[in-house]
């Protein structure tokens, strides 16, 4: 979790690799930030802390899933050294919605 002052400003959720379709070992569940507080470096803050914390429990590789039209989510993870790996889809109700994973190796 990311607090600023007094507020929650975001926080990410992780653990390890849900899909075992892709062969990755850790896996961030949600990574969000108010809107107020993004474009200010604390999403690459929040991303970074849960990718290190990942890694010293010995998840070594890592996957991220973001809906494919969510286009600041994916360029972020872009400029993050994030790589495509796979695309699916996911049902709510009758609406099915794209997304995207990516990967980081190490």
């Amino acid at each position: 979790m990311l607090v600023f002052g007094d507020k929650i400003a975001g926080y990410a959720n992780y653990g390890r690799n849900r899909a075992r379709s892709l062969h990755f070992d850790g896996e961030i569940y949600e990574l969000y930030l108010r809107p107020e507080f993004q474009g200010l470096g604390f999403g690459r803050r929040l991303f970074a802390a849960a990718r290190r914390d990942l890694m010293q429990s010995g998840l070594k590789s890592m996957v991220v899933w973001a809906l494919s039209d969510n286009d600041p989510a994916t360029e972020f993870y872009r400029a993050l050294g994030g790589r495509m790996v796979a695309r699916s889809s996911e049902r709510f109700g009758p609406k099915a919605l794209d997304k995207v994973a990516f990967a980081w190796t190490n």
